[in-house]
């Protein structure tokens, strides 16, 4: 089923112009970039987008880290795109991602993982109208 998902290279990846990369790898890998844009959001901004993680102890330092520095945010489409970028960018932890994945190739740490993906399509959806209204 042709779906779009959400996807965030964060500001660790921004930082060290991986931009360009991580497009490539997701459009090497069947999914096609809809549309694509750099912001910067403020920690009020991230503290609404990450609102479904405020009950976990790492709330706080989600919502500063990615309002720490520019972001790309872009919507993603293709076959299973939700579970096909969830795959790509391999485990939260890149010390655990799997090889050739986002995370294994550019994760610095659990916090720095370089990228986000939406988890469900109803999430997508979500994520997709917060960024792209």
């Amino acid at each position: 089923m042709i779906e779009q998902t959400l996807s965030i290279i964060k500001p660790d990846a921004v930082e060290r112009n991986l931009e360009n990369n991580i497009k490539s790898f997701f459009e090497k890998n069947g999914l096609k970039i809809l549309k694509s844009k750099k912001v910067k959001i403020s920690k009020e901004e991230a503290s609404e987008f990450y609102k479904v993680h405020q009950t976990k102890p790492f709330y706080n330092d989600l919502c500063n880290y990615l309002s720490s520095g520019p972001i790309v945010v872009m919507i993603l489409e293709g076959e299973n795109s939700i579970s096909q970028n969830r795959k790509l960018m391999g485990a939260t932890d890149p010390s655990k991602a799997i090889e050739g994945t986002l995370r294994k190739m550019y994760g610095i740490s659990i916090d720095k993982n370089s990228v986000h993906g939406s988890d469900s399509a109803e999430n997508a959806k979500i994520e997709i109208d917060f960024y792209f209204k």
